[in-house]
């Protein structure tokens, strides 16, 4: 098989990172007897094939999709121009059809048509008697031209999110070498970074090194400084770094292999001690890591997990962070556990299972307050329990 990749892994391992990959959409598949998935979503695309085609610009031009099917056959829907990228990944490779405005202007209820006779086309080919087919992302066009010609879509995200939460072994130990190339170059910015720097080239120096050594692309811009460490999610910009600032950062980075090298640390800049106030967020932010890490098995429930978490003083509720965890492997994933708080936003249950991979979210910062701390550490539930997958250190002489 071909590598898009920089080398971080053998072909053998790879080749059977995809096989198991294969079999989880099948099982799934199998389980809510659907006979295909449809996959627009390039992050999918990947998990389901190996493959990467302009990850970032597909997720917004519904240019490439791929058909999997509870038999196991693959078919990629590529841009005929770029067709060749893909070639050794999978062999059955066709043309793709858009029906994107920018592309086929008012041609698209007739190119929504054509995808949804092909999608049949290709159904009855592979001997399927039924017109259904699961779909991850809608495309509003194409769901109408489906619904005339009587082609069931199915929601299909719940699948392929499910296949995606439960690791192999060997996507565990490959996720834990692609995120050592994100650590090298944290601490490649650390060790150049100075007082008089702007935060833009703080984040610039991380992502030049994590290029070189493997690295895609961020999905964020969550580095920031002194007063704009709080509230949180405040993007990057030009402000300078004063001695004695504290920088805040979550790397947010899509790594070698297309996993998702998420952690987030917090330090003073300069040669300045931390004061007594950033003493306190950042033991304020360790408790809740160390709390909330300690909470993580296999077999607990969601929900129960949210109700058990570390609870936050009352003047940092208001600024507590979007979640308290969330599923990790090629992005963001499932299961995504909210705060009690925000539980009208979309709270749901369920259980964590062995093999899944983990983010502990914390940030601290004070309603009102100057500045605020955030860590966040990728954690394995093995068989044996929660594994630590960062070695990147915290500051532990801060507590």
């Amino acid at each position: 098989m071909a590598n898009q990749n920089i080398t971080i892994v053998d072909e053998v391992t790879q080749t059977g990172i995809q096989t198991y990959r294969l079999e989880q959409i099948k099982r799934r598949l199998i389980e809510v007897d659907c006979p295909a998935i449809v996959l627009f979503d390039p992050v999918n695309i990947r998990y389901a094939t190996g493959t990467r085609n302009m990850q970032v610009w597909t997720m917004h031009n519904n240019c490439r999709y791929a058909m999997v099917f509870a038999s196991g056959d693959i078919v990629l829907f590529e841009l005929s121009s770029s067709a060749h990228l893909s070639k050794g990944f999978v062999d059955d490779i066709r043309p793709s059809l858009t029906t994107d405005f920018m592309a086929v202007g008012y041609r698209g209820e007739e190119m929504g048509r054509r995808w949804a006779q092909s999608m049949l086309s290709l159904l009855a080919e592979k001997g399927v008697v039924e017109k259904k087919l699961a779909i991850d992302r809608a495309d509003l066009i194409m769901m109408r031209e489906s619904e005339k010609l009587s082609l069931s879509l199915l929601e299909g995200q719940s699948i392929m999110e499910k296949a995606r939460s439960i690791k192999s072994l060997d996507e565990v130990a490959v996720l834990k070498r692609s995120l050592q190339t994100c650590e090298a170059s944290v601490a490649f910015m650390r060790g150049r970074l100075e007082p008089g720097m702007r935060e833009s080239d703080a984040l610039a120096m991380f992502m030049q090194t994590s290029i070189e050594r493997g690295g895609e692309y961020p999905e964020t811009r969550l580095l920031s400084t002194g007063p704009r460490t709080n509230p949180w999610f405040q993007e990057t910009s030009h402000r300078v770094i004063e001695n004695g600032d504290m920088l805040a950062f979550d790397t947010d980075l899509i790594g070698p292999m297309g996993f998702y090298n998420d952690i987030s640390r917090s330090w003073v800049v300069g040669d300045k001690k931390p004061t007594d106030s950033q003493r306190k967020l950042y033991s304020l932010a360790y408790q809740q890591l160390q709390h909330n890490t300690e909470l993580l098995k296999v077999g607990a429930g969601f929900l129960e997990y949210s109700d058990k978490a570390f609870q936050l003083p009352d003047n940092c509720v208001p600024n507590r962070y979007a979640d308290v965890a969330h599923g990790c492997g090629l992005g963001v994933e499932y299961p995504f556990i909210w705060y009690r708080e925000d539980e009208e936003w979309g709270a749901y249950d369920g259980m964590f299972e062995e093999n899944m991979v983990v983010c502990i979210e914390c940030y601290v910062g004070e309603l009102g307050g100057v500045e605020g701390v955030k860590l966040e550490q990728p954690i394995w539930l093995s068989a044996d329990g929660p594994v630590l997958l960062s070695e990147y250190p915290l500051e532990l002489d801060y507590l």
